[in-house]
């Protein structure tokens, strides 16, 4: 049914349990794995002539970026080759996580979303956001969201 499945990972420990999952829906489909982090848009943190002592450049930045995004999408990568999975590994960086993970599954011509979801509700759920639910609203894709 499915053949290509996206699966986007932030690095805890959720996303690690919810990529054994996938990559097992995954053989039992016969499907290919899209393993996608969304990394943080640079915003340097500055206010006129102020420069904080902390301030990091974009080059910097971007090398911090792409360390943790190798770093993540390598775990996945490697659970899913003991799994017997086909899986590559795409970042990308922008303000949106959700924007980013639609785009990433309709530029790879994905026919699931396959996601975790760290399951908050209420007041945390109001302020934090979820980008799973933003997934499950703004998709045309279907989305299989792990608990």
């Amino acid at each position: 049914m499915f053949k290509h499945i996206l699966f986007p990972t932030d690095g805890s420990t959720l996303s690690l349990r919810a990529a054994k999952s996938a990559i097992r829906f995954a053989k039992v489909h016969g499907a290919r794995i899209t393993a996608f982090y969304a990394a943080p848009e640079y915003h340097p943190n500055i206010a006129g002539d102020y420069m904080p002592a902390n301030f990091v450049t974009l080059s910097v930045y971007e090398t911090q970026i792409k360390k943790a995004a190798e770093k993540y999408l390598a775990q996945v990568k490697k659970l899913a080759t003991v799994g017997g999975v086909e899986c590559v590994g795409h970042y990308a960086s922008g303000d949106s996580p959700y924007q980013a993970i639609i785009k990433a599954a309709n530029d790879a011509k994905c026919d699931l979303i396959f996601m975790a979801s760290h399951g908050r509700s209420g007041i945390a759920g109001l302020l934090i956001g979820s980008e799973t639910n933003k997934v499950l609203t703004h998709c045309k894709l279907p989305v299989l969201v792990y608990r």
